[in-house]
């Protein structure tokens, strides 16, 4: 199943919700259409399975966070959840990009968008919590979803500009920004 979600994932970032058909997908897996169908009907369930493989990921990875003491370091992994440093996550940030096109033209991608955004706040939230005072948590993580929307779409749209390397740094920029901002509101 994963195999399909990733595939419909390729499919999306070459060419955009229209190569997304569940035939389009099956050649490209070079099986047949009923391989998909057993585990997708239609193109809302696989466009229901992105989300799903999105919001497992955000799941996964506040267990992860919860286990990390140090505020800063929690921070900083919080953020880096988001940068899109592999070629998968690079991949699964055009989908997204991508389906944004779509978000007024499609409910279902309506909804996706409205289920997905929370729960990256959350990521940033428990990122954040402990590391700003909690008066300053709701605009805190306003401006860490702006800076990880922003930098996710520059390596979006320029990726050989915006190296993994570089994303890190302008990541230890931004978090030692961030640093400064809880130390005067402390």
């Amino acid at each position: 199943m994963r195999d399909i979600v990733m595939a419909s994932v390729a499919a999306l970032n070459e060419g955009g919700l229209p190569e997304l058909t569940l035939r389009k997908i099956a050649k490209r897996m070079g099986g047949s259409i009923t391989l998909i169908t057993h585990y997708f009907p239609d193109r809302e369930a696989l466009l229901r399975a992105i989300l799903d493989h999105t919001l497992a990921d955000a799941d996964s990875f506040l267990e992860e966070l919860a286990l990390i003491e140090d505020p800063q370091e929690k921070l900083r992994a919080s953020l880096r959840w988001f940068l899109p440093l592999t070629e998968e996550s690079l991949a699964l940030e055009r989908t997204r990009v991508a389906l944004a096109a779509y978000r007024t033209a499609e409910p279902i991608i309506r909804a996706n968008s409205d289920a997905l955004e929370p729960a990256m706040r959350r990521v940033l939230r428990n990122g954040l919590d402990g590391f700003v005072p909690d008066d300053a948590l709701d605009s805190t993580v306003d401006l860490a979803r702006s800076w990880v929307s922003g930098m996710a779409l520059s390596a979006v749209e320029h990726p050989e500009m915006w190296t993994p390397q570089r994303q890190l740094a302008t990541l230890d920029a931004f978090a030692a920004l961030l640093s400064r901002q809880a130390a005067a509101t402390a």
